[in-house]
């Protein structure tokens, strides 16, 4: 009797410690599903700081000192069990589903599932295009949107509607407005239906660490209880172009010039398939503003450069361009200037940020680059949903 008492009792314990060990493994299983290679939540976004005061230049860049993979280097994007890292699909491009469209022009978000398609799609697209993308003309320049889903709609309709016009989307899709995922989504689902009418290049704010503080992250974990979305987002920014080029004369990138790049050569061999570096050519193209001051500067920004006319015009001559356009800064006429008309700046936000009482402006090139601006202004309030919660009001310069 003892005996077998005994025996039920290593026979219990026995069982107990496989049932022990299957839990440990399945939590186990289930942490490191959860660790997002790139997502930046082994560090917390409060450890990017804005800057308290306000710079004529706008966004400040203050170093994330958690140095993780996707900080630093080459990000790899993570996938279900099953997908490819470069997947194979003909159903994209004119295939694409008119109804996704359709709603998101209504501002209405689509599934989880559908954006993990679209992201998708819109990957196997961007792979083919240069880091120095040829545009042909004509040709709609654009600068900074910043998730004003309704004053893009005015865009569209100052302008013209996809595939009707040609576009170029000089980046900054996101951060600030209320609906920097209708936005985005919108943009990139035109680009998947056409991928020859509608060109995006990559923005300072197409980066992870920036969209943590500036509100993309966090709008996308109110309108989707996750972050899965804003990690399937962001590894789409990694695909996107640096800068593009008009019928070879017109030189377009969001930031402007590097004292690493001379060449558009030297911007076509960058490995751009990562998260927008701290210092170097691909943050300096993104970062760097014009001055009227000569040479290079330091840029109060914290990152990028400052650079002068002698730099623009060694630039353009080396390169054989007759203009740079470039977003980036806030214009209160929607473009400006610079240089005796050699750097032009484009912004297509209007009443950035609903408090600034700017207009905004789009550079229409015809087939022979002749220029003309159309300028316009917020969309009017009664056309404008409501955002199911607004940011917080230090979304601003």
């Amino acid at each position: 009797m003892r005996r077998s008492i005994q025996i039920s009792s290593v026979a219990i314990l026995y069982v107990m410690l496989i049932i022990f060990v299957a839990i440990h493994q399945t939590i186990a299983k289930k942490q490191k599903e959860m660790m997002i290679i790139g997502g930046g939540h082994g560090c917390p976004p409060s450890v990017l700081m804005k800057s308290g005061g306000k710079s004529k230049f706008g966004d400040i860049l203050m170093i994330n000192p958690c140095k993780s993979k996707s900080d630093y280097g080459h990000y790899e994007p993570s996938y279900d069990e099953g997908d490819s890292y470069y997947p194979q699909s003909d159903h994209y491009g004119m295939s694409y589903g008119s109804g996704q469209i359709e709603q998101l022009r209504r501002c209405e978000i689509i599934t989880e599932s559908e954006v993990k398609s679209l992201c998708t799609k819109a990957r196997e697209i961007l792979l083919e295009e240069s880091n120095v993308q040829r545009v042909d003309a004509p040709v709609t320049v654009c600068g900074d949107i910043h998730g004003q889903f309704y004053d893009l709609k005015e865009l569209f309709k100052v302008g013209g509607d996809v595939p009707t016009t040609n576009y170029l989307f000089m980046g900054d899709f996101v951060d600030r407005g209320f609906y920097s995922v209708e936005t985005f989504l919108l943009l990139l689902a035109l680009k998947v239906r056409y991928p020859d009418r509608i060109t995006l290049i990559r923005g300072n704010h197409e980066s992870r660490q920036i969209t943590q503080v500036y509100g993309f992250y966090d709008e996308c974990l109110r309108k989707y209880g996750t972050s899965t979305v804003w990690r399937y987002c962001t590894e789409v920014f990694d695909y996107l172009s640096l800068s593009a080029i008009i019928d070879g004369k017109i030189f377009c990138v969001h930031g402007g010039l590097s004292p690493s790049i001379q060449t558009l050569d030297e911007i076509r061999v960058i490995d751009r398939k990562q998260e927008v570096p701290h210092d170097g050519a691909m943050c300096d193209l993104l970062w760097s503003d014009p001055e009227e001051s000569a040479g290079w500067g330091m840029s109060p920004r914290g990152a990028g450069y400052l650079f002068g006319s002698d730099v623009v015009q060694q630039f353009n001559t080396a390169n054989n361009l007759n203009l740079i356009c470039r977003a980036h800064q806030l214009v209160m006429e929607g473009y400006k200037w610079h240089f005796n008309e050699s750097v032009l700046t484009v912004w297509s936000a209007p009443n950035y940020c609903y408090r600034c009482g700017n207009v905004a402006a789009i550079l229409e090139l015809d087939e022979n680059l002749n220029r003309s601006f159309t300028i316009f202004e917020a969309a009017p309030q009664e056309t404008r949903g409501v955002p199911s919660k607004k940011p917080q009001a230090d979304y601003f310069l």
